[in-house]
């Protein structure tokens, strides 16, 4: 039997008139969104930053059927209002200097703790949950997986832009998140227990009790579940759906051949920093490096190795191959501003015209 999964997409509000990302939305907004999407929907560190957190599906059909509803039904609530939902990693023009912290103390003690860090963080990721069986080390499966997970975010790159400039990144939002502690690749661990270690070790040292790792991958505190954390939020329905559909054959292949004794090695991790940074700077344009024999791959020939590598069918690589070919929702905002400047638009103009774009992209309920 196939582990349950689940799928966690975050969202910015944006005016539909200015393209701005909303600094406090109309609280009646906020209760439109509740009561569409009930216990599935939350609020995300700045008023202006929401969430959907699926329940736990047992098939793609009903992920797919999910996704696409909560979709329409946010902007539908929000069009009352004159606002949009966004789902790109980042703003093009976004202000986070504007942007009033969410309520409650979690949300407080955060930008308390991590300060600047936290106050700039206007992103949006995408998380996937798969399930994890009682007595599978969860740590020796993200060893497993770990050296893969660069190729997942260049398919989901989407955050070139960062207040209102070109960074040169395919995803600036993968930057954003390595000031943070403990958000970037996991520390290495050899199983649960060194994993245990660490924690106990940060705890008896300083860290406040409910701390956390918001690595790329992780095993979740709350759910018996890893959790992807690395990809940028997609607009593109289609794309989140095919990454989730990935990282879920990936982990249910290594459950079932049940291969734990896969080790960590220094190398490995060397390999897989490397990889990280080429996919955030040149997304599906990077040379990389084969996790196995260590020569240069493109981001394609890659993909057909993860596809040999977790036994993945050729249906469900489709979209991925598609999406290295034509590119990612990053190499899509970069073409649109390049037009637009190429039509003679100012600058500010040409990221309304991206803003607008994946406004459409964001609320999409077909794939």
């Amino acid at each position: 039997m196939k582990p349950g999964f689940g799928i966690e997409e975050e969202f910015l509000l944006v005016d539909l008139d200015s393209r701005r990302v909303v600094a406090e939305p109309a609280a009646g907004a906020l209760t439109a969104c509740h009561e569409a999407l009930g216990q599935y929907f939350s609020q995300e560190m700045y008023k202006s930053q929401i969430e959907v957190a699926s329940p736990v599906f047992g098939d793609w059909l009903q992920a797919q059927d999910f996704v696409c509803s909560a979709r329409q039904r946010l902007s539908s609530s929000l069009a009352t209002y004159g606002l949009g939902i966004y789902a790109a990693g980042s703003h093009p023009s976004g202000n986070w200097q504007a942007q009033q912290p969410a309520p409650g103390e979690h949300y407080h003690q955060l930008f308390e703790d991590y300060q600047q860090v936290a106050r700039q963080s206007l992103v949006c990721g995408l998380h996937i949950h798969v399930g994890v069986a009682p007595g599978y080390d969860r740590i020796r499966l993200i060893n497993q997986l770990l050296p893969w997970l660069p190729l997942l975010l260049v398919l989901s790159t989407s955050s070139p832009f960062w207040e209102g400039q070109l960074t040169g990144y395919r995803s600036y939002r993968r930057v954003l998140c390595n000031e943070w502690p403990r958000m970037g690749l996991p520390e290495r661990l050899l199983d649960w227990t060194d994993y245990e270690h660490y924690l106990d070790l940060l705890q008896r040292t300083g860290a406040r009790p409910e701390f956390d790792c918001w690595w790329a991958i992780r095993p979740s505190r709350r759910y018996p579940t890893v959790e992807l954390r690395i990809a940028d939020g997609c607009p593109r329905l289609a794309d989140g759906l095919c990454i989730a559909l990935l990282f879920h054959q990936m982990v249910t292949h290594c459950l079932e051949t049940r291969s734990e004794d896969v080790q960590l090695t220094r190398e490995m991790q060397w390999v897989t920093q490397e990889n990280l940074w080429r996919a955030m700077r040149h997304g599906r344009d990077g040379r990389f490096i084969d996790p196995l024999s260590h020569a240069p791959l493109s981001a394609q020939a890659w993909l057909l190795q993860l596809q040999t590598q977790f036994a993945v069918a050729p249906d469900h690589i489709d979209h991925a191959l598609h999406i290295l070919t034509s590119g990612t929702s990053a190499d899509v905002q970069l073409a649109t501003y390049d037009r637009a400047l190429a039509r003679g638009l100012t600058q500010e103009r040409a990221l309304c015209d991206v803003i607008d774009e994946q406004l459409t992209h964001s609320a999409m309920s077909a794939l």
